[in-house]
C-alpha cells in the first residue's frame, strides 16, 4: 500500500492538485504551519508540494532509497529519474546543500549547544580551548556553495559540506587517524559533535564521510593509475655513497623535459582540483589577505620528501599461470596501491614503499606556509618531480609571480638556470659536486681586467678553445706547447701538458649569480630553503601524515590537503583564550 501511495502521488499532482493550484484554491490544502526548510525558500504553492512530498514521496519512494542514484556527482540521479518518471515536474524538489545563515549560523548553534552540555565551561583544559578558538573563527561557509554541483537535486537531505570538512579537520587536529574511531568519538563526546556543526543526537556515520571524500575527488577511480598492470622487476637504484640520492642525469633530463613542459602548458584538470579549490579559496587566500604570503613577490622553496604508505607492496595474480604449473610469470598483477612504488630514502639509507611528495613553501613567510604539493611515485628523482610539480603549480596558481627560487643541489642543471633567466627569476641553487665543471678558480689564480686568468707568476694564460656545451673557455699554461709540453721552471701542475683553467662566460648564470655565491646576501637567502624541510616536518611528524593507513591516492590527497589547511590555520593570529572566554560568556548571557 505504501508503494502504491508513493507511485500514485505524482499522478494526483498532475491531474488534480495542479489545476486546483492554478485556480488559487490551494488554501484548503495548506497546513497551519509548515516546517522550516534549511535548504531553499519556495513560494507558498511550492512549499505545500515540498512539505507533502518530502515526507510521503522522498522518504518512502523506492527510487530515492537507492544510494547509487543519490551518491553520484554530475546530477546522475537527475538523468536516471528523467528516464523513469518523465511526466512529473521536479523543479520544486531541489535538495542541494544550502546554508543561508553562513558561518554566523554555525556560531549561534554552537553557543546554544555548548552551554547545554557544558554549564561550567571552565572545566575544559586550555588545550581544548585552543582549538575551540581556532574553529570558532574558521569560516568554511564557501564550501557549501563550491560543492553544490557535486550533489544531486533529488534524494534525502544531505549534510552540509562545510560541517563535514570542519569535522574532518577537527579529527586531523586531534591526530585521529581512523574515520571509524572518529565517528565513535562524535557519538561519545558532545564537544566534538557541536564543534563540527552537528547535533549530538545526529552525527554522521563512516559511510557519510567516505561519500564526502568521493564527492571532492573529481574522478571515478580512487587512483590515478589502473590497478591491473605488469610487474616491475627491478627496484630503484640507491645512491653510491652515504647520503646520495637516486642516481640520475638531472642535466640531461631538464634539458629535454623543460622545453616540452613550456610548450605543453598543463591544465588544472587533476582529480584533486576541487580539494585544491577548497584549500585555495578558504585557506591560501586567507593567508594572502592577512599578509602572510605576497603572491606578487613570491620567494618559493621546493623539495621532495618520502611518504611511506605501507611496509610492502600488495599485489595478487589475475592470471591462471600458476594452475598451469608456471610459478613465475610476467602477466599482469592486481595492485592495491597502483600509484605507489619502491623508492630510495637517502636520509635513512633504506628503501621505502609509497609516494614522493614534492612540496612548495613560501620561504619568505615566517610560518613556513605551504603553497602547492604534488604526490609522485617514490622512484622519481627530485628533478623530475620538480619539473612536473612546478608547471602544474603554475597552471593552478597563474596569478603568483615567482621572484626567487630556492632549491638544493639535486636541481643543479643548466636548463633550470636558463629558464629562470628567461622568466626573470633569481635562482638560489646549491652546486652539485658530482657534476663536472662546477668549481670556481683556485686560490693561486686571479682574473685581470680583460677577464683572462693570471697564474701565480703573474703571466696571462693562453686561450685553448671553448666548450659551447658547458659554456666555458679553456686556458693553458703560457709556458707550454703541444710538442714540448710544460717547460716552466716553477710548474703549477705535475701534468705533462701543464696547468689548465676553465673560465665560465657571462651568459652562464650558474657560477656568476646575482648576488654572488660566496656573498653573505646569497647565503642569507639560501638559508631560507630549509623552510620547506620544516614544513615537511610539520606534516609528517606533528600531524602524522604517514599514519593515515590509506590505500588510495584519493584519501592521501584528502589527508595531505587537510593538514595543509591546518598549517595555515595555525599561522593565523587569534585572540587569547582569556579574551575569547570573556566574549564567549557575554554571548551566552
Amino acid at each position: 500500500m505504501a508503494h502504491f501511495t508513493a507511485y500514485i502521488l505524482p499522478c494526483l499532482y498532475c491531474t488534480v492538485l495542479s489545476p486546483l493550484l492554478q485556480q488559487n484554491i490551494y488554501e484548503f490544502f495548506l497546513p497551519t504551519s509548515l516546517p522550516p526548510s534549511p535548504f531553499h525558500n519556495f513560494s507558498e504553492s511550492s512549499a505545500l508540494i515540498l512539505w507533502g512530498f518530502q515526507n510521503l514521496f522522498f522518504k518512502n519512494h523506492p527510487l530515492f532509497s537507492q544510494n547509487h542514484l543519490t551518491n553520484q556527482s554530475k546530477n546522475a540521479a537527475l538523468r536516471a529519474l528523467d528516464q523513469k518518471v518523465h511526466f512529473f515536474d521536479w523543479r520544486p524538489f531541489l535538495m542541494l546543500p544550502y546554508n543561508s545563515g553562513g558561518h554566523a549560523a554555525f556560531q549561534y548553534t554552537f553557543v546554544s549547544q555548548f552551554h547545554k552540555f557544558y554549564p561550567d565551561p571552565f572545566v575544559l583544559p586550555k588545550s581544548t580551548w585552543d582549538y575551540i578558538v581556532q574553529f570558532w573563527y574558521l569560516d568554511l561557509s564557501k564550501t557549501d556553495s563550491i560543492m553544490q554541483e557535486c550533489y544531486s537535486v533529488f534524494g534525502p537531505e544531505p549534510r552540509l559540506p562545510s560541517c563535514m570538512l570542519r569535522s574532518y579537520l577537527l579529527a586531523l587536529k586531534l591526530k585521529v587517524t581512523s574515520i571509524t574511531v572518529w565517528c565513535r568519538m562524535l557519538k561519545e563526546t558532545p564537544l566534538y559533535a557541536i564543534l563540527s556543526g552537528f547535533s549530538f543526537e545526529n552525527t554522521p556515520g563512516v559511510g557519510t564521510f567516505y561519500d564526502f571524500f568521493s564527492r571532492i575527488w573529481q574522478h571515478d577511480s580512487n587512483n590515478l593509475s589502473p590497478k591491473d598492470r605488469f610487474p616491475k622487476i627491478k627496484k630503484t637504484p640507491k645512491g653510491k655513497k652515504k647520503g646520495d640520492k637516486t642516481p640520475c642525469d638531472s642535466s640531461s633530463m631538464a634539458s629535454k623535459l623543460l622545453p616540452l613542459l613550456e610548450r605543453r602548458q598543463l591544465k588544472p584538470q587533476n582529480p584533486f582540483f576541487l580539494i585544491f579549490r577548497l584549500y585555495q579559496q578558504q585557506f591560501l587566500g586567507q593567508s594572502i589577505h592577512r599578509g602572510l604570503i605576497i603572491p606578487r613577490h613570491l620567494a618559493l622553496a621546493g623539495d621532495g620528501t618520502p611518504v611511506r604508505t605501507a611496509a610492502q607492496q600488495r599485489k595478487k595474480r589475475i592470471c591462471h599461470c600458476k594452475e598451469k604449473g608456471r610459478s613465475s610469470c610476467d602477466c599482469k598483477r592486481h595492485y592495491s596501491q597502483p600509484d605507489c612504488n619502491w623508492g630510495w630514502d637517502s636520509h635513512r639509507e633504506c628503501y621505502f614503499f609509497g609516494y614522493h611528495l614534492y612540496m612548495y613553501v613560501a620561504s619568505d613567510s615566517f610560518s613556513d606556509l605551504p603553497v602547492f604539493p604534488l604526490l609522485e611515485r617514490a622512484s622519481r628523482h627530485d628533478m623530475l618531480s620538480f619539473l612536473h610539480s612546478f608547471f602544474t603549480m603554475k597552471a593552478y596558481l597563474p596569478e603568483f609571480q615567482i621572484e626567487k627560487l630556492l632549491l638544493d643541489s639535486a636541481h643543479d642543471a643548466y636548463a633550470v638556470y636558463e629558464y629562470c633567466r628567461r622568466e626573470h627569476i633569481t635562482p638560489f641553487i646549491d652546486l652539485n659536486p658530482g657534476h663536472t665543471g662546477h668549481f670556481t678558480y683556485k686560490d693561486d689564480f686571479t682574473i685581470d681586467d680583460g677577464g683572462l686568468p693570471v697564474c701565480k707568476l703573474g703571466l696571462r694564460m693562453h686561450k685553448d678553445g671553448y666548450e659551447a656545451a658547458k659554456h666555458r673557455a679553456k686556458y693553458r699554461c703560457p709556458k707550454s706547447n703541444r710538442k714540448r709540453g710544460c717547460f716552466c721552471e716553477h710548474p703549477c701542475s705535475p701534468a705533462k701538458y701543464g696547468r689548465t683553467v676553465h673560465i665560465f662566460t657571462d651568459d652562464n648564470p650558474r657560477l656568476f649569480n646575482i648576488p654572488p655565491r660566496d656573498s653573505k646576501a646569497w647565503e642569507k637567502e639560501y638559508d631560507r630553503r630549509t623552510s620547506v624541510e620544516r614544513s615537511n616536518k610539520r606534516e609528517k611528524e606533528d600531524y602524522k601524515l604517514e599514519d593515515g593507513r590509506h590505500r588510495s591516492t584519493k584519501m592521501w590527497y584528502c589527508r595531505l590537503y587537510g593538514i595543509m589547511m591546518l598549517q595555515h590555520l595555525d599561522a593565523w593570529e587569534m585572540p587569547s583564550v582569556k579574551a575569547f572566554q570573556k566574549s564567549f560568556l557575554g554571548l551566552a548571557a
